[in-house]
């Protein structure tokens, strides 16, 4: 266990549905992974002074993380931060028509983290792969698109020299050695459950040794 944010910093987490948890409904940090994270930090560190901010909105894509970086990126001006987005830019080819190519979202992707670099050059970057558990058969098919976004993640982390946290494979590894089954971490695949938001949480705090 080790106090991994600086005292009196700033955490933000980005993203989309996965991350947002009812954020936009209820305010605050939701109540979901990132939620979980806070509480856990602040019962092991009550005096860090550690803000956590929840800007993640369901249905993002990344152009929609461009569209909103002045103000929910550079206006935050986090010391730490994290994002998760790539599903949706997956699931909009199969629900409605609207595929994003893996050459645009490596290049939206890019044009964002140069924007964080180069504005926000002390911030600290955490990538989270984009993930899909088995439980519904008929998305089996979306790791077409999906497989190859997830390794672009892990490519623009090692390329912008981010903190690479490859959930895709922990959750798959989960998965394999039966130590959960897929429909307690996510009844419809992509949405964790609330068993699949605290993993997702105790993962995240494992890869920085928070726990």
């Amino acid at each position: 266990m080790r106090q991994y944010f600086r005292t009196d910093s700033i955490v933000l987490f980005q993203g989309d549905s996965v991350t947002d948890c009812s954020r936009t409904e209820k305010g605050g940090l939701g109540d979901g992974y990132p939620a979980k994270i806070a509480a856990i930090h602040q019962a092991l560190f009550p005096n860090s002074g550690v803000t956590f901010i929840n800007r993640a909105v369901s249905g993002n894509r990344v152009r929609d993380l461009l569209a909103r970086y002045d103000e929910d990126f550079l206006g935050v001006a986090p010391d730490f931060l994290s994002i998760l987005i790539g599903i949706n830019d997956t699931w909009r080819a199969f629900d409605a028509n609207d595929p994003c190519p893996l050459s645009r979202f490596r290049k939206e992707y890019t044009e964002l983290l140069t924007r964080i670099k180069t504005d926000l050059p002390v911030t600290e970057i955490m990538l989270i792969t984009p993930f899909l558990t088995h439980t519904d058969p008929a998305k089996m098919i979306w790791h077409e698109d999906l497989d190859a976004k997830i390794n672009c993640v892990k490519e623009l982390a090692e390329d912008f020299d981010c903190i690479l946290f490859d959930y895709d494979s922990i959750l798959n590894g989960l998965l394999a050695d039966e130590i959960y089954a897929a429909p307690s971490l996510s009844a419809d695949g992509v949405h964790p459950t609330d068993l699949g938001q605290s993993q997702l949480a105790v993962s995240y705090l494992h890869k920085l040794k928070i726990l």
